[in-house]
């Protein structure tokens, strides 16, 4: 689905009215409506053109000085602090979402800093190792010539 499709549920809720209201307004075709699995979505984003009388669009639209009735405004009003607290609310989840997620990277690049520096300290052990070993087989194969030079020329003598 695109566009701000509701449930007639939420979209009662929303705008604080009943939902007998709603399908009233969806039976005059004042809502876009459509179904999916048996339940009715409703196109929040077409305006409030379904949902404010006529009278109050005519009046509006004369500029006529014309007071509108508490209960409209106060809905009205309800309505607005409702989504925005929404708003604030899905904004809020997102902030934390993103926190969480920098924590756990800065967690797992500290990790791979400590496996890095295991890993060069074992290489520099290990080079050293090896390092040693090469000395050390250098040696014995200087004392075996050494060694075995001497015997053959002994018995080279004899």
């Amino acid at each position: 689905m695109q566009g701000q499709w509701m449930n007639i549920n939420d979209y009662a809720e929303m705008t604080q009215m009943d939902r007998s209201a709603v399908e009233a307004l969806i039976v005059r075709g004042k809502l876009t409506t459509t179904i999916e699995d048996g339940e009715v979505f409703i196109d929040a984003g077409q305006g409030m053109a379904g949902i404010v009388p006529v009278s109050l669009q005519e009046l509006s639209a004369s500029h006529a000085d014309v007071t509108i009735g508490a209960s409209f405004v106060e809905k009205t009003i309800g309505t607005i602090i409702n989504l925005h607290e929404k708003v604030l609310g899905a904004k809020d989840e997102t902030i934390d979402s993103i926190k969480s997620e920098n924590e756990f990277l800065k967690e797992a690049l500290a990790s791979l800093q400590e496996l890095y520096d295991e890993d060069r300290n074992t290489i520099a052990t290990l080079t050293e190792q090896l390092r040693l070993s090469q000395q050390e087989v250098e040696f014995m194969r200087r004392k075996y010539k050494l060694m075995w030079g001497k015997v053959i020329d002994d018995h080279a003598a004899q």
